[in-house]
């Protein structure tokens, strides 16, 4: 069974993608339906995963973490042993709150964050090193974040900076 996103349904996850707490009736009004048929479309759209959860947005330094980081990895050997066990590793890591298996130089980038620098010296020296799969690694601490969207960044049926004149359609999305 495949579900169709129509422009509405775009319109509801733009909004609770921008503000994951707005009311059901801010929701109902912003998108111009009334609240009931506007909780039917949110409880369709999460029953069907393309809603999948709702995070609390939090400040890190009020909560102790003073370093973000990338750290780009290459795995020995490509092999399933060795790319799994490296997986596993990195799943039992709480300061990896990210990790992407990419294309290009590296085989994985992680994102860490820690408390400081020396918790940052520790993760690298005790718990990277101690994956004994690893080639590789380049790390990169992060001095400051100049975008962070949470918005993926579809067409929502919003006019096109190149197309003011027309209404783009919204794309034909089909989950499965």
């Amino acid at each position: 069974m495949s579900l169709k996103i129509d422009p509405i349904d775009l319109k509801i996850i733009k909004k609770l993608q921008e503000d994951g707490r707005i009311t059901n009736l801010q929701l109902s009004q912003e998108i111009g339906l009334s609240p009931a048929p506007t909780l039917e479309r949110v409880k369709k759209l999460e029953k069907n995963r393309v809603i999948q959860s709702y995070h609390a947005v939090v400040d890190e330094a009020n909560l102790g973490i003073g370093i973000n980081a990338i750290v780009q990895v290459s795995v020995s050997h490509q092999m399933k042993g060795s790319l799994e066990q490296f997986k596993t590793s990195i799943l039992e890591f709480k300061e990896v709150t990210e990790c992407l298996q990419v294309t290009g130089s590296f085989d994985y980038q992680l994102k860490v964050k820690v408390k400081d620098i020396e918790a940052f010296n520790d993760f690298i020296q005790t718990k990277m090193s101690a994956i004994g799969v690893i080639r590789q690694m380049q790390t990169f601490v992060i001095l400051s974040t100049v975008k962070d969207s949470k918005v993926i960044p579809i067409n929502y049926g919003e006019r096109s900076e190149e197309h003011t004149s027309e209404l783009q359609s919204p794309c034909n999305l089909v989950c499965r």
